[in-house]
């Protein structure tokens, strides 16, 4: 059975309030990002408060489940995050709570919040997406003069270039006016100068009428009827009060209803369905209509029974033999007529295939995008599980509260997710990837993430324990670190310095015989390196000797000893000797031509490098023997 515990209660309470901040901060970026697209639409427009307000509302329920998936990855790994860094989470551990059991009340959580996402992208998110397109084309409806800039010269209204000194944007009054009206040709051109006007749309919103006052018009006269003469008649007119109407029916046609109305975006789940079916009833019939008309046209024998189409198909074949040998038979203007003809014929047709093709294409793309729609109302719903189970693994494991580091890791999943899904959307759209694949590649690629970083949260894992990173970074470059061994301010047994001087003096000997008897400088012998591996005890034995020492001296008082044994090389004891540990890898290495040259060379780098290791040692052998006598000297 179950019960609601005071732990649940406690984590529910630090997610909600971090979910809660986290969610409107997201919202207000993924709003602003999205602003940009229609700033020009908003500015200038004289909109009241009100239509503004409208607006942002319903652009923030268009993007509330899309900053819920967000939301919900930086809250839960500041949450674990938190609890990690005041070691709340180990405590909860220590108790018997395994991490999977702390999870357990936001797991119910986030899925509620899947199903809120579900509802809006269902229920909200399609009637919010309605009135914001329907509020956008009210908007580009709304006082068309003040799309006119300043000082500038706009070009938005056909055949048209109209330049406004000054305009007052409370009475819709334009000052200064010069217009530019060419309806054929340049010597067609009409000037018009006004000292002020208004510009106002009609009602059917397809024409603009503009009403000029004191200006003159300037027009050329030139006609078809005088294309042969060399001058060039003009008018001129000057008025005090005069009317223009100018098409305008760019953004002001009812095709933006009607594609409004067809927007897949504006259908729940149950309308794309219907939608889909519909499209696909349409491409059916549309390729019907095709295929007969071809068959009308290029066989004739579109309705004909079998037989009477078998028997057209042979009349065709003797039709065009025959045609072959009656060109050959033509002279050669009319064969040259013939090849016209042909190609006109034959451009005809291909404009025709164009024409099918794209309307084809349009229906099947309006499909793709239902398909697209209907399924990103569940993988986006799915994605607030998934990085739920992202987001809390990784604040157990990094254990860093706070807006520094989760927030960076949570950018850094979202771009991986928003890349994915992106061109998953753009591949299916246009039809190279299908649909299924296309939006769910995103949620193929973050769900092993999910599981991966849960499993290894579940087990207490290093994944990101930086000096694990670092110290197999150092080892695969063949870098390593030097010793830094301070002073102690508490020394229980002083070092036996005659003792350890016998030693330094063995192991220096002990290094001559090594170096007399294995020149490290000449290259290895492959066969031994790779498939022979032999192991070397010498140089193991001569470094656990050494490190005993050092460890004996390091409790000593003496600076210069200390600034001596820190001078000692941390040695590699078996990278001189092949590249890997296991037999097999090495075979494989070898077999594996160039990546065997690399670690031969590789290997052999270490050679040398132990060659000027054990010199370094002898010498600071050398020094400390030298140091250790003064001391005893100064003791007797």
């Amino acid at each position: 059975m179950f019960r609601i515990k005071k732990l649940d209660i406690f984590i529910a309470k630090q997610f909600g309030l971090l979910f809660v901040g986290t969610f409107f901060i997201c919202q207000f970026v993924l709003m602003m990002q999205f602003l940009w697209r229609y700033v020009d639409v908003l500015i200038g427009k004289g909109l009241t408060l009100d239509v503004l307000a409208q607006f942002f509302w319903y652009m923030g329920l268009m993007f509330v489940p899309n900053a819920l998936p967000l939301a919900i990855l930086l809250s839960s790994l500041i949450t674990f995050g938190n609890l990690g860094e005041s070691s709340e989470l180990t405590a909860i551990k220590a108790a018997g709570i395994s991490l999977l059991q702390s999870f357990r009340p936001l797991v119910v959580i986030v899925i509620l919040i899947s199903v809120v996402s579900f509802y809006f992208q269902n229920v909200v998110g399609p009637e919010a997406n309605r009135s914001f397109q329907s509020l956008l084309l009210s908007m580009k409806q709304k006082s068309p003069e003040l799309e006119i800039p300043e000082g500038m010269f706009y070009d938005g209204i056909p055949q048209c270039n109209i330049y406004v000194q000054k305009k007052n944007t409370e009475t819709g009054m334009l000052y200064g006016i010069m217009i530019y009206k060419m309806t054929g040709s340049y010597e067609d051109a009409a000037i018009i100068l006004a000292d002020s006007g208004m510009l106002q749309s009609t009602a059917e919103k397809k024409h603009l009428v503009l009403t000029l006052h004191n200006g003159e018009w300037f027009e050329n006269m030139k006609s078809q009827e005088l294309a042969g003469s060399a001058s060039v008649p003009y008018r001129r007119e000057s008025f005090i009060r005069k009317k223009i109407v100018l098409d305008f029916n760019g953004d002001f046609s009812m095709s933006d209803a009607s594609a409004i109305s067809g927007n897949a975006k504006t259908k729940t789940l149950k309308e794309i369905t219907i939608g889909i079916d519909s499209l696909k009833s349409d491409i059916d019939s549309m390729g019907r209509v095709y295929y007969e008309d071809s068959q009308r046209r290029y066989y004739n024998f579109g309705k004909l029974s079998k037989e009477d189409s078998i028997a057209s198909k042979k009349l065709l074949a003797e039709t065009k033999a025959g045609f072959y040998e009656t060109y050959d038979s033509l002279i050669q203007e009319k064969k040259k007529s013939a090849v016209e003809t042909a190609l006109v014929n034959a451009r005809s047709e291909l404009n025709d295939l164009d024409f099918k093709s794209t309307m084809t294409n349009y229906s099947e793309r309006q499909m793709r995008l239902h398909q697209i729609e209907a399924m990103n109302k569940f993988t986006l719903s799915l994605s607030c599980l998934i990085f739920f189970f992202i987001g809390a693994p990784l604040g157990a494991i990094i254990r860093k509260g706070g807006l520094g580091i989760p927030v960076i890791i949570s950018v850094l999943v979202f771009i991986v997710y928003f890349i994915f899904d992106n061109s998953g959307f753009r591949m299916a759209r246009g039809g190279m990837w299908s649909v299924w694949f296309g939006k769910t590649i995103s949620t193929l690629v973050l769900t092993p993430l999910a599981i991966f970083f849960t499993y290894k949260a579940n087990k207490d894992s290093v994944v990101f324990n930086l000096d694990m990173y670092r110290n197999l970074f150092m080892k695969m470059l063949g870098l390593r670190t030097k010793r830094h061994i301070f002073k102690k301010e508490v020394i229980i047994n002083e070092p036996n310095y005659t003792e350890n001087a016998m030693k330094l003096s063995v192991i220096t000997q002990d290094i001559d015989n090594y170096v007399t008897k294995y020149n490290l400088m000449l290259a290895p012998n492959p066969i031994k390196v790779f498939f022979k591996y032999s192991p070397d005890n010498t140089v193991r034995n001569i470094n656990d000797r050494l490190e005993d020492i050092i460890e004996d001296l390091s409790n000593t008082r003496d600076k210069k000893i200390l600034s001596c044994i820190n001078e000692y090389p941390v040695i590699a004891v078996k990278a001189h000797t092949r590249p890997f540990a296991k037999k097999w890898l090495n075979i494989l290495i070898a077999v594996i031509i160039p990546l065997g040259v690399f670690f031969y060379l590789r290997m052999w780098r270490f050679r040398v490098r132990l060659m000027r290791d054990l010199r370094q040692i002898k010498q600071v052998n050398g020094e400390l023997l030298d140091r250790i006598s003064q001391l005893e000297s100064k003791n007797k």
